[in-house]
């Protein structure tokens, strides 16, 4: 590939960071324009939990989105070592797996979330079955109150605040052009058209999400709602998931004592904030997760839609002069390494057929 080519990239989210980070790494001189904050990106890269999580998904999805989540696991190591190195902090990358459990009353839901893990996977050595003594070594703080779970042991997460704003500083460091409040108009061949006019590149990269509704017109917003909670009373060493029959809660831990509580998906593009009833709902699973978290204090509350075609998956188009990658769903922080692989195959591949 060519190794100085001027590229544009029109979204400054997670997927569009990345590519613009390995981008940059290979020597090319990166434009990157966002509609909102690069501080604090407005798209659902910032509100998401994080997590890595194939074997959780694969039982709602399909298995292609398991074998990329699977390809993303091996990645994300070497990325998060590359942004260590060169950042001298850690990223907060863990790959200590997840714990699902329920109450006893629910325990059909956990039995029928193993059978379809089964039923997708076979007997996978990832997947072990929980009882009070299991849950007792992993989560302590969940021991009294579940009896049965699942321990499934290659998932990871990361702590996507502090990714954000380390690729943010590479970009910065690679001399990156950053435009921020900068809303893009359209991409077109070899040229983005934003509100300040028209800039010019040898290539152009459109992940915007939702934003490129005139290039995917099937792409919908799935809202999502989530609160941060504080406390000192509760320690979780990974992400836990809690079967329930009406929502299936997630709570992953921070630094600082923080629990990022999420279950919502919604088909709407609403982006009003979260409403009282997903908020005692949240509230209330939580505190059926462990009766302490009453203590808890909400330090946030955060709503967002996610970008979704009509199959749930992501997808990349290319021709020359413009490429589009959209459609991450919920599965930003899981498939973007593969999504980005993918991008940037495409690109030698044009650059071979020009030359």
């Amino acid at each position: 590939m060519k190794s100085d080519l001027r590229i544009g990239i029109a979204g400054g989210g997670l997927l569009g960071r990345l590519c613009a980070w390995r981008l940059s790494l290979q020597g090319h001189h990166i434009s990157l324009f966002e509609a909102s904050s690069l501080e604090r990106p407005a798209g659902a890269c910032w509100t998401a939990a994080g997590m890595i999580s194939p074997l959780s998904e694969v039982v709602a999805t399909e298995r292609e989105v398991y074998d990329m989540g699977l390809q993303s696991l091996a990645i994300w190591p070497r990325w998060i070592a590359e942004l260590e190195a060169s950042q001298g902090r850690n990223m907060h990358y863990r790959q200590a797996g997840s714990v699902v459990v329920a109450h006893p009353l629910d325990e059909a839901e956990l039995r029928q979330f193993h059978q379809d893990l089964r039923s997708k996977l076979g007997d996978s050595s990832d997947v072990e079955l929980l009882d009070a003594s299991g849950i007792q070594r992993l989560e302590p703080d969940l021991a009294d109150h579940f009896q049965q779970g699942l321990y499934l042991k290659s998932e990871a997460d990361i702590n996507n605040r502090r990714l954000l704003g380390a690729l943010l500083d590479e970009l910065r460091k690679n001399g990156a052009n950053l435009h921020e409040n900068c809303k893009v108009q359209s991409c077109e061949p070899f040229r983005i058209c934003h509100a300040q006019g028209t800039d010019e590149f040898d290539l152009v990269i459109d992940t915007r999400g939702l934003g490129a509704k005139d290039v995917f017109p099937g792409l919908r917003g799935v809202r999502g709602e989530v609160l941060i909670v504080a406390t000192d009373e509760i320690k979780l060493n990974r992400p836990v998931r809690m079967m329930h029959p009406r929502y299936k809660l997630y709570a992953v831990p921070k630094p600082n004592g923080q629990i990022v509580i999420g279950a919502t998906e919604i088909e709407s593009e609403d982006m009003s904030p979260i409403s009282l009833q997903s908020c005692m709902e949240l509230s209330s699973a939580l505190y059926a997760l462990n009766p302490a978290f009453a203590e808890a204090r909400i330090v946030e509350t955060s709503v967002n839609c996610r970008p979704a075609l009509m199959d749930n998956l992501p997808c990349v188009e290319n021709s020359p002069g413009l490429l589009h990658a959209n459609g991450l769903h919920r599965h930003g922080y899981l498939l973007s390494p593969v999504v980005v692989s993918d991008v940037l195959s495409k690109i030698n591949q044009l650059n071979q057929n020009v030359a």
